[in-house]
């Protein structure tokens, strides 16, 4: 069912240590599910020296990281024109993860 939604988009970008694609993968998008974030599409690609990228393409809007195992870290960026869930996201993922945000 369609709802009308404001053209509003919350962004939240961090840096964490972890840089496991597993680890990544199956842990952001454990919390994606219990927000309730609408999942389309997942997609993934893994570097051929080193280095992963995956996304998610959501109803709300997307999840993307970057790793950069090289320095250490890995590059998150939510976008959601879904503040609440955005919020409760980030929440989940400092609190209930290993994966420490910065």
């Amino acid at each position: 069912m369609y709802k009308h939604t404001e053209a509003n988009i919350y962004s939240r970008k961090f840096w964490t240590v972890c840089t496991e694609p597993e680890e990544l993968r199956n842990t952001f998008e454990r919390v994606l599910k219990e927000v309730d974030f609408t999942i389309v599409l997942f997609n993934e690609h893994h570097f051929t020296a080193q280095g992963y990228t995956c996304f998610w393409l959501l109803g709300e809007s997307h999840l993307a990281i970057h790793t950069f195992p090289e320095s250490g870290k890995s590059y998150v960026e939510l976008s959601s024109c879904n503040k609440i869930k955005r919020d409760l996201f980030i929440l989940k993922i400092a609190a209930q993860t290993n994966i420490s945000i910065a």
